[in-house]
């Protein structure tokens, strides 16, 4: 589908987008001068939970964590609403709202946006912003020795799926709502402070697709350990009984081939890797030496972060370790 694309725009004609026209990343980087330049980035989709002020507030992060996911922050947002004609027009109001508060929460504004009529409710943001050309952080940089640091839990895809059905408590809707809901600011920023390698969001791809895309850009591998990953309440609970969305078959299908295990995983596991996220956290590769420093700063910022892994040699797989 996108062949077209790169038979129109070749990456040597346009020296000034730094990312976007090869290898793949998180946002486009356009430069401006030797030390500036601008990062764009766009995401929208349906309802992930009941409440239109969360769904909005969710949608807004997860368009606003491409930005910091590339090293920069957010200046600007535009809109991108499908609405049904038939459902409450204040429906539409409190997810406006709620991706407002979080946009002004990232020190950027809404400056207008475009709206469509849909069977299905939509939202989500068109972003622009801004980074120093040397702290650009790409997925391509890891390094054998790294630390694989993750900055929020995984499970939101089934927690929400759960919800879907009806069989998710109030407490976990409530963990994932503030898990999704969180901006990957203050992560970005202390992943820049402790010179972070390599960086990306965990979103659709699961955290298994999104780790892959990292280690072959990178050239190494990465060893994954699955008792270290930590989840949200009820994300067990629910994979136990097979509560995945239908993103995490596809995810599976697709990257399970370059994934490998020591030991051996539950299928409710093999789920988990491949969950679809929702405004997930970051995935830093970060010098092994740092990676204390960064999880103390994390922490007394007020931040959740885990080891979960390491950088080893390779040529772009992932191992999982999952002790007899």
């Amino acid at each position: 589908m996108l062949r077209p694309l790169s038979e129109i725009y070749q990456a040597d004609d346009y020296p000034q987008v730094l990312v976007g026209l090869s290898e793949p990343d998180d946002a486009a980087v356009y430069q401006l001068d030797g030390e500036r330049a601008i990062i764009s980035t766009t995401d929208f989709f349906p309802p992930v939970v009941d409440d239109p002020y969360d769904f909005g507030a969710i949608a807004a992060a997860n368009a606003l964590s491409d930005v910091y996911a590339m090293g920069g922050a957010p200046l600007m947002a535009i809109n991108l609403v499908a609405f049904p004609e038939d459902l409450d027009k204040a429906l539409l109001s409190e997810i406006l709202r709620g991706g407002a508060d979080k946009v002004k929460e990232a020190g950027a504004v809404i400056a207008g946006g475009h709206s469509i009529t849909d069977a299905e409710p939509k939202y989500g943001l068109s972003v622009t912003g801004a980074v120093e050309t040397r702290n650009i952080i790409r997925k391509s940089g890891a390094q054998v020795g790294d630390a694989l640091i993750l900055s929020k839990r995984l499970g939101a895809g089934v927690v929400t799926t759960a919800l879907k059905r009806g069989i998710a408590d109030a407490d976990q809707v409530a963990a994932a709502v503030t898990s999704m809901s969180r901006l990957n600011r203050v992560a970005a920023e202390l992943a820049r402070r402790h010179d972070a390698h390599a960086m990306t969001d965990i979103t659709g791809f699961g955290l298994a697709g999104h780790a892959l895309e990292m280690a072959k850009l990178s050239g190494v591998d990465f060893r994954l350990n699955m008792d270290d990953i930590a989840l949200l309440p009820g994300a067990i609970e629910h994979a136990l009984n097979g509560v995945f969305p239908g993103g995490m078959e596809r995810n599976r299908e697709y990257y399970s081939q370059w994934l490998s295990v020591e030991g051996m995983l539950a299928e409710h596991e093999y789920g988990l890797l491949f969950d679809p996220q929702t405004s997930g956290g970051l995935l830093m590769s970060v010098a092994a030496g740092r990676a204390g420093e960064l999880l103390a700063d994390m922490q007394a910022a007020g931040e959740e972060a885990f080891v979960l892994g390491a950088v080893i040699e390779g040529q772009g797989n992932i191992v999982v370790a999952k002790p007899g």
